[in-house]
């Protein structure tokens, strides 16, 4: 079996080596791109050609050859997804140089255009309001208005609202969800003796840094510029990161969206608004009649009416504001599944793909359906991938007729072209089992609410992400770990049935093993994140080095920080003082107070009192842009390392 996996592995092995060698030499932003990129598809269309001519199965067993087919049919379509996405990866754009030449025509205009920033806001707790409304109203534009639009009608948040001059907005009803609540808002301020020339929408979670308009404004330099959208930060681990404690080491998962798809996407005329952090051209949203309601996925919706009536989208790539990611399993499946459903409403629309003289661009319906196969061929091809392997060991079900060492040297070589080229192109943010892992996490519920979305678009209720919840506890999600546990047993059983004893195995069970190794490894992971560990800190850190003048008793000195957060802060340095140590803090022009509560010969950490002052202090200044929760060296190896610990704990 080795000299059979390792001859068949030879062809791809080499062709690793040598993109290894090749690519560190080229410039991933550069019109050079295409080449990798080229040789990733050359590889495909070899791959897909030896499937459909060599490996499905005869007529001769038809039930051999109906899965046989089927199982290329879900593959075709995930590959078709992958294909489309290359293709949009061959482009790139960076906006920034274009803010920064547009800034002087920003800033020389008599009367600087009037903002309305949104805060939309429906179950969230004060903690995370508070934050976000001081964020806003530390932005440096001169001229905007920040309001609170309220779906929970709390007098608590009116309250809260007017201590931090921020303007208050609930309705009677919660109709449409977001897209309402907006609606409404918009209605409001069109009405005023001030209307605004642009609005821009803040999740109740997100935290503004001080020049996110400005420089956001800067590219509404041209008339058809509808909507510019920036990228999402988040300053905690979403559940992958958390639950397999590599958050230091592995930038959350989508990071992979922001910083490489979407600028992509921008260089071809198809970035999309994405909600949350983006500024919007009122005088368009007057053309299209506000915010559409037609679809739980309001925000790519619009950019499709927008573009039908001669509005662009573009895309600033820049950390401009940061939020929460979802913080526990059963949230970022929920929010997962409401993005595709969304999606699937908006396919079956007036507004979908396959709807021909609705306005659509042919660039656009191609968009549209790359994502429509990620969203629904991607998914299912990962549910195959798990059952096609457990019907071969334990019912004799042959979905692909292939021996081992045929099926490895087809297989591997555009394997590896394509673990490669991606790895490159995204800077190592993407990795098969880290991918692999997050598409079965909500692999269900996203395939769930793809058909529901095909078959049944209409009445579909928006679920909001909960946010700030306790984690302080061991949750268990019983239902995933269930169904994880079960294919894993059934996986393992049969590789005991087919493999166990001394008899003799056909040549082509071999693939089917190491499949099935495989698909051990992603199950295990995938029930280790289901049991959800407790998260110790109040307050997620975001990192950078500061400067930071620390005073206990007679004993002066400078720092700079490891880490930040609202609550405290991590020195590097040894300090005269001992844990409980009461210390004044200099930073910037800001004196604050504390305490010690670790240390030692390398760094100490200090809690700051828990005064109004100070809290609002340490949100203006972590969100000042100085800060990130940006992970600035991908470890793989550390990945792999915690990966293993947290499997065997």
């Amino acid at each position: 079996m080795t000299s059979t996996l390792l001859e068949g592995a030879a062809p791809g092995l080499i062709l690793a080596a040598l993109l290894l060698m090749i690519l560190p030499w080229i410039d991933r932003n550069s019109h050079w791109r295409i080449l990798p990129i080229a040789i990733a598809q050359i590889f495909t269309i070899r791959y897909v050609y030896w499937r459909a001519t060599e490996t499905i199965p005869s007529m001769d067993n038809l039930t051999d050859f109906a899965a046989g087919w089927l199982f290329f049919a879900i593959e075709l379509s995930a590959l078709g997804a992958s294909f489309l996405s290359y293709i949009t990866l061959t482009r790139t754009r960076n906006r920034s140089p274009e803010v920064d030449a547009n800034l002087p025509w920003l800033q020389a205009k008599e009367h600087m255009p009037l903002v309305d920033v949104f805060i939309c806001t429906y179950n969230e707790g004060r903690e995370i309001l508070e934050r976000t409304m001081i964020g806003a109203k530390a932005m440096e534009y001169p001229n905007y208005r920040v309001w609170v639009l309220d779906d929970g009608r709390r007098d608590w948040l009116r309250e809260l609202a007017a201590d931090y001059d921020c303007n208050y907005l609930a309705r009677a009803d919660n109709a449409h969800a977001k897209a309402g609540n907006i609606n409404n808002a918009l209605t409001h301020v069109r009405g005023l003796d001030e209307p605004p020339d642009f609005i821009s929408i803040l999740d109740a979670d997100f935290v503004t840094t001080p020049v996110f308009l400005t420089r956001a404004l800067t590219l509404f330099h041209e008339d058809d510029v509808g909507i510019v959208q920036t990228p999402q930060h988040f300053m905690n681990p979403d559940p992958i990161q958390a639950n397999l404690r590599t958050s230091d080491a592995w930038p959350d998962e989508q990071r992979y969206f922001f910083d490489v798809l979407m600028p992509a996407k921008d260089a071809w005329g198809t970035a999309f608004c994405c909600g949350t952090s983006s500024v919007i051209r009122m005088d368009a949203l007057d053309t299209i009649g506000f915010f559409p309601t037609d679809s739980v996925t309001e925000d790519y919706l619009l950019t499709l009416r927008m573009q039908r009536n001669g509005y662009r989208t573009v895309f600033l790539n820049e950390p401009l504001s940061f939020g929460l990611a979802p913080e526990g399993l059963q949230e970022y499946i929920t929010q997962r599944s409401r993005w595709c459903l969304g999606f699937f409403q908006i396919v079956r629309g007036v507004d979908g793909p396959f709807r021909f003289g609705n306005g659509l661009r042919r660039i656009d319906r191609v968009a549209l359906i790359e994502t429509m196969l990620f969203w629904f061929g991607a998914n299912l091809f990962r549910v195959a991938g798990l059952v096609v392997p457990i019907l071969y060991l334990l019912l004799g079900i042959q979905a692909v007729a292939i021996d081992t060492t045929e099926g490895i040297a087809n297989f591997l070589p555009f394997y590896f072209a394509h673990m490669a080229v991606m790895g490159w192109l995204s800077n190592r943010r993407v990795l098969p089992i880290m991918t692999d892992l997050s598409q079965l996490l909500a692999v269900r519920e996203i395939l769930t609410a793809a058909f529901v979305g095909i078959l049944w678009p209409k009445g579909r209720k928006f679920k909001v992400t909960a946010k700030g919840g306790d984690r302080s506890k061991t949750v268990v999600q019983w239902r995933m770990l269930t169904m994880f546990s079960t294919l894993l047993v059934l996986t393992v059983l049969g590789i005991a049935v087919t493999f166990g004893g001394n008899k003799a195995v056909p040549d082509s069970s071999a693939v089917a093993l190491y499949w099935s190794w495989y698909n051990i490894l992603i199950l295990i992971a995938a029930i280790a994140v289901c049991i959800e560990k407790p998260r110790q800190r109040r307050d997620d850190r975001m990192l950078g080095g500061e400067p930071v003048t620390v005073a206990s008793g007679s004993h002066v000195a400078t720092f700079r920080t490891a880490d930040i957060s609202t609550g405290g802060m991590r020195l590097l340095g040894t300090i005269q003082a001992s844990v409980g140590d009461p210390v004044s803090i200099r930073i910037r022009s800001d004196i604050l107070r504390g305490r010690i509560v670790r240390r030692s010969q390398e760094e100490f950490a200090i809690q700051l009192d828990e005064t109004l002052r100070a809290r609002a202090t340490m949100i203006r200044l972590v969100y000042s842009g100085g800060f990130s929760a940006h992970i600035g060296e991908i470890r793989i190896l550390t990945v792999a390392r915690r990966l293993l610990q947290r499997l065997s704990a």
